[in-house]
C-alpha cells in the first residue's frame, strides 16, 4: 500500500505545474492520432460529453424569436452540425491534472454561449473591445477572486497572473479552491480554474511572483497590460509595480478586503500623479526593500492601508500580529465582494467608461447596521390565539338546548366524514378560518381568526362568508347520507364566534318541516371533493353554452335573496379587466392591503405543511418567471412604499388583467344587505353555484380583491386610503357598479 501511494503521490508532483490544456480536433488527422495515444496511455480518462446541449443553447440563441419544442430544438441542433460526423464537431479539451476529457463548441461558438448572458451589461461592441485587452494580477488572495470573476465575464483577452506563494491550509478561510491542491502553486490553481471554466482564454503565469528582474517582462510582454491589479502583500512589489505601472502609463487598482476599499491609480491619464495617492511621499522608498520586519514595515504599511479609515476590527487585529495571530486577517465574504467590486472597476476602465483615480469604500458595516436612523418597517401580521377547547365547551354551554324529537346521534366517523366534506370548502385566501365540535348529539361551527386582516375583512364579513361555502357543504353531505339536517344560525356579527348549530335526524319531524334544509340541489354533493381554485391563465376565451350559465344563475337563485349578474361579452370583460386588476394594484399598495397580501401568501413548501391554509404561491399560481420573480419581489413592504413615493407600481396590474382577459365569463353573487348575516347566506349560494361549475367543467378562479376594497372603501370609510387613492375608488367603484348595471350601490 505504501509503495503504490507513494507511486502515485510522485506521479502527481510531475504535474503540479501543468496548467494549459490540450486540444483535439479530430478533422486533423494529427490531432485524432494524439488523442489515439493519449486514451491507449490514460485508461482512466474521464470523458465528459454534452455537446448536443451546448449546440441546442447556440441554436436557441441564434434564433431568439423562435420557440422550439423539445424535438424541434434536437432536430435543429442536428441540422447545425451538419454532415459532420459528431465526434469531429467542435474540439476535444484535455485537463491533464485532472484527466478529463471535455467535448466542447470551438472557440467561436463556445464563446458565443458561454457569454450569451452578459448581453447589454456587455454589448456585442464592448464585448469585442474586451477581448483585445490585457490584464495583470499580482497576488492570488483577493487576486483570486478578481482572476476568476474577469474570466467569467470575459474582461479580458488575455490574463498575466503573478504569485510566489503555494496554497496552505490557513488560506482556505478565503480562496475558494479544492483541498487536492494543497501545496498547488497559486498561480497554477488560478489558471486551472479559470482554463476549466473557458479553455479558450490565455493565462500566463508568472510562479516565481513578481520581482525587479521580470516585472518589465510581466507588464510588457506580448503587449503593454491595459489594467494592473494589485493584491500582492510584499510592500517592495507593491511599491515597485506602481512606480513602473506610472512610467508606462498603466492604470493600477487595488483592493483591500477591509471596508471594501478600492484604489484607482490612473496613471494612463495622469502621468504625474503620486503613487499610492501620494500616502506614502514622505517616506523614503529607497528603504522599502530593506524593510523586513513588522516595526520596519509599519510606517509603510499604516499610510499605505490609511490609519484613519481602518476599521476598528482590522486595527485590533493588528496589534494581535506575532501575538495571537501570524498576519491580519482576511474573511471570504470581504474576499468575494472585493473580486465583484475590483472585476467591475477594471471592465469600466477597460471600456472607457470609468476615468477618476481615488479611494473608494464599499463599507457593508457602514451601508448595512445600526445608525439609529428611522427604518421603514412592516407592521407586524396580528396572530391571536387558538380557540380553546375550554372556550368553545363554555360557548356551547350558554347556547345549549334539549334535543328534538327525532333527534340522532352520529357515530364518529360520520362526523369525521361530514367535518372532512365542509372543510373542502373555499374561503377567502383559503384561511379556513373554521373549527368544529361535536357534543351531545349536536355539530358547532366556531369562527376562529387566528389572523386578523388588516382590509379586505371588515367586521368578519369575508371570513363568515366563509362558514357560509362550509355549511354548505356539510348540508350537502348530510343529504348524501341519508340524514336530514336543521342548521341553526346564530345571529351573526364581527363578534361572533359561535355561527351555527347542526342537528341531523332520520326522517323530517312534522313540527320540524319548515326548518329543515330543502333537497334543493342535492346532486352538487358528489362534487364537493372535486371543487377547486383554477389560477391558470386562458390563452383565449372558450365559448360556454348558454344553458350552463342560466344554470349557475338558477342554482344561486335557490338561495333566499341571493341573485348572480354576469359579463359575458368582450368589451365589457376588458373594462372589467381593467378594475380588477388596478383594484388588485390598489390593494397592495395599501398598507393593511400588502399586509394582507402577506398574511395569505405561502412562498416555500414548508410553510404550505406548517400553516395547512393560505395560497401556496409556487403551485397554484400561473406565473411566468419574470411575474413570479415581480411577485416575490413585493412581499416587502418598503419595497411598496417606495413605488408608493414615486407615483409607480402599474406593473402590479399585469397578472390580474392577463387573468381576466383568459375569461370567458364573470360572475357576481349579490345579496340585498352589507351584512353578516347576508355574507353567509350568500357564502352558500356562492358554493352551490361553484360546486355546479364544476359538474359543468367549468373553471372557477375568485377575484373578489375588488369587490372586498370596495367594501372597506364604503363601510369602514375613506379615511383609511391616501388621498392619491380614493379619487380613483370612486371613479372604478362607479364603473363597475354600471358594468353590472348595480342600480343600488354595492355595500
Amino acid at each position: 500500500m505504501k509503495n503504490k501511494l507513494q507511486l502515485l503521490i510522485r506521479k502527481n508532483e510531475l504535474n503540479e505545474t501543468v496548467f494549459q490544456p490540450s486540444f483535439f480536433r479530430l478533422n486533423v488527422s494529427s490531432d485524432r492520432e494524439k488523442l489515439n495515444q493519449l486514451l491507449d496511455k490514460e485508461p482512466a480518462i474521464k470523458v465528459f460529453d454534452q455537446l448536443q446541449g451546448q449546440v441546442e443553447e447556440l441554436v436557441k440563441l441564434q434564433n431568439p424569436k423562435t420557440k422550439f419544442t423539445k424535438n424541434e430544438l434536437s432536430e435543429a441542433a442536428r441540422k447545425h452540425i451538419g454532415s459532420v460526423p459528431y465526434e469531429e464537431y467542435g474540439v476535444w479539451v484535455y485537463y491533464p491534472w485532472s484527466t478529463r476529457l471535455v467535448h466542447l463548441l470551438d472557440e467561436k461558438e463556445f464563446v458565443e454561449v458561454r457569454t450569451s448572458r452578459n448581453q447589454y451589461k456587455i454589448t456585442p461592441e464592448e464585448k469585442i473591445i474586451l477581448a483585445g485587452k490585457r490584464i495583470g494580477v499580482i497576488g492570488l488572495s483577493v487576486g483570486q477572486s478578481i482572476a476568476v470573476t474577469m474570466a467569467m465575464e470575459r474582461t479580458m483577452g488575455e490574463l498575466r497572473l503573478a504569485d510566489f506563494d503555494i496554497l496552505e491550509l490557513s488560506n482556505y478561510n478565503r480562496i475558494r479552491t479544492g483541498l487536492h491542491n494543497l501545496n498547488v502553486p497559486k498561480v497554477v490553481s488560478v489558471a486551472r480554474e479559470i482554463s476549466e471554466l473557458d479553455p479558450f482564454l490565455k493565462v500566463t503565469c508568472y510562479p516565481e511572483g513578481i520581482h525587479e528582474k521580470n516585472i518589465d517582462d510581466f507588464l510588457l510582454k506580448g503587449g503593454k497590460l491595459d489594467i494592473l491589479v494589485d493584491e500582492c502583500d510584499g510592500l517592495y512589489v507593491k511599491i515597485l509595480c506602481r512606480q513602473k505601472a506610472k512610467e508606462y502609463s498603466i492604470p493600477v487598482v487595488m483592493e483591500a478586503s477591509d471596508r471594501g476599499t478600492v484604489d484607482v491609480e490612473r496613471f494612463d491619464l495622469e502621468p504625474g500623479r503620486p503613487i499610492l495617492h501620494g500616502f506614502v511621499d514622505h517616506l523614503d522608498l529607497s528603504l522599502v526593500k530593506e524593510a523586513k520586519t513588522n516595526e520596519e514595515k509599519v510606517p509603510y504599511m499604516l499610510p499605505i492601508a490609511g490609519e484613519e479609515t481602518l476599521s476598528d476590527r482590522f486595527k485590533a487585529s493588528m496589534l494581535e500580529i506575532e501575538q495571537t495571530i501570524t498576519t491580519w486577517p482576511q474573511l471570504a465574504s470581504a474576499v468575494t465582494l472585493g473580486g465583484g467590486i475590483s472585476a467591475d472597476v477594471c471592465r469600466r476602465i477597460a471600456l472607457d467608461l470609468f476615468h477618476d483615480s481615488g479611494r473608494y469604500f464599499v463599507d457593508v458595516e457602514e451601508i448595512i447596521g445600526d445608525k439609529g436612523h428611522q427604518k421603514i418597517e412592516e407592521k407586524p401580521l396580528v396572530i391571536k390565539p387558538a380557540l380553546s377547547k375550554k372556550e368553545m365547551q363554555e360557548l356551547i354551554l350558554q347556547h345549549k338546548t334539549a334535543l328534538y324529537k327525532g333527534q340522532i346521534s352520529l357515530k364518529k366517523e360520520t362526523v369525521e366524514t361530514l367535518v372532512s366534506a365542509a372543510t373542502l370548502a373555499p374561503s377567502g385566501a383559503n384561511s379556513q378560518t373554521w373549527v368544529w365540535m361535536y357534543k351531545d348529539s349536536c355539530l358547532y361551527l366556531f369562527l376562529e381568526t387566528q389572523y386578523e386582516a388588516a382590509l379586505l375583512d371588515y367586521k368578519h364579513t369575508t371570513t363568515i362568508m366563509g362558514l357560509g361555502t362550509a355549511t354548505e357543504n356539510l348540508v350537502l353531505k348530510s343529504h348524501e347520507l341519508g340524514m336530514r339536517i336543521l342548521v341553526e344560525k346564530m345571529p351573526l356579527n364581527e363578534k361572533s364566534i359561535l355561527v351555527a348549530v347542526f342537528r341531523f335526524f332520520d326522517t323530517i319531524p312534522l313540527e320540524l318541516k319548515s326548518q329543515m334544509e330543502p333537497s334543493v340541489c342535492d346532486d352538487l354533493s358528489r362534487y364537493i371533493p372535486h371543487r377547486m381554485t383554477n389560477r391558470n391563465n386562458g390563452q383565449k376565451r372558450h365559448p360556454i353554452d348558454q344553458s350552463k350559465f342560466d344554470y349557475l344563475r338558477s342554482l344561486a337563485r335557490t338561495v333566499s335573496g341571493a341573485d348572480m349578474k354576469l359579463i359575458e361579452d368582450e368589451n365589457s370583460l376588458i373594462a372589467l379587466g381593467e378594475i380588477i386588476a388596478k383594484m388588485d394594484r390598489i390593494r397592495v399598495m395599501h398598507e393593511g392591503g400588502h399586509t394582507d397580501f402577506r398574511g395569505e401568501c405561502r412562498w416555500t413548501p414548508e410553510e404550505v405543511s406548517y400553516t395547512k391554509n393560505g395560497i401556496d404561491v409556487i403551485q397554484t399560481t400561473d406565473l411566468t418567471p419574470s411575474e413570479m420573480a415581480g411577485f416575490k419581489m413585493i412581499r416587502k413592504w418598503p419595497v411598496i412604499k417606495l413605488l408608493n413615493d414615486w407615483g409607480a407600481g402599474k406593473g402590479l396590474e399585469k397578472v390580474p388583467r392577463n387573468q381576466i382577459h383568459g375569461t370567458t365569463a364573470v360572475g357576481l353573487i349579490t345579496m340585498p344587505q352589507f351584512s353578516c348575516d347576508d355574507f353567509f347566506t350568500g357564502g352558500r349560494a356562492l358554493e352551490r353555484v361553484w360546486l355546479g361549475a364544476t359538474k359543468e367543467n367549468i373553471c372557477v378562479h375568485p377575484a373578489s380583491i375588488s369587490t372586498l376594497t370596495f367594501n372597506a372603501f364604503v363601510h369602514r370609510g375613506e379615511h383609511i386610503f391616501p388621498e392619491n387613492l380614493k379619487k380613483e375608488i370612486k371613479e372604478l367603484r362607479a364603473e363597475f357598479c354600471n358594468l353590472f348595471s348595480i342600480t343600488k350601490p354595492i355595500g
